[in-house]
């Protein structure tokens, strides 16, 4: 359970992590500067369990892992989206960061508002108005990705990828 950050169509990865800080891979430095430029409040108010929740082509811009990192070290759980671009989508995963695909959660979400994401089955719960919605859930692949914490881990405990 968390708090929705509502966030528009387009979002790039240099609104996500601008580049001037991306001479880090500590994810602590990343996430002090999350978001920095068009939500100067987030990295000192977003909680564990927070919830993005964005418009079309969500991370389109350059690849960079960075951006994925920040947004799960400043701890949100998952980023729900109309669509995402291919690259942040991968990176997303590949690090265990929750991506979600879901217009109707998008469009009857506001900022602030409280809800609650179950990744097994993509159901989403916006717990200020009662409405659920069903985002398209991970391929049973993908999910064992995120659930191992991305996929590093999944070697790690998995051996290989199958």
């Amino acid at each position: 359970m968390g708090r929705i950050w509502k966030l528009g169509d387009n979002i790039n990865t240099d609104v996500i992590i601008p580049g001037r800080y991306n001479v880090t891979t500590d994810r602590a430095q990343l996430a002090k500067y999350c978001l920095c430029e068009i939500l100067p409040e987030f990295a000192q108010q977003v909680r564990p369990g927070d919830i993005i929740v964005a418009g079309h082509n969500f991370g389109c811009g350059s690849s960079r892992e960075h951006a994925p990192a920040a947004i799960q070290a400043s701890g949100v759980k998952a980023v729900i989206a109309r669509s995402f671009a291919r690259i942040f989508y991968r990176n997303a995963i590949n690090i265990g960061l929750p991506v979600l695909i879901c217009e109707e959660a998008v469009l009857n979400s506001e900022d602030g508002q409280e809800a609650e994401v179950e990744l097994e089955q993509g159901l989403i719960t916006n717990l200020t108005t009662g409405q659920r919605f069903q985002a398209q859930p991970l391929p049973p692949f993908i999910a064992r990705i995120v659930e191992a914490g991305g996929i590093i881990e999944y070697i790690r405990r998995e051996g290989t990828l199958r």
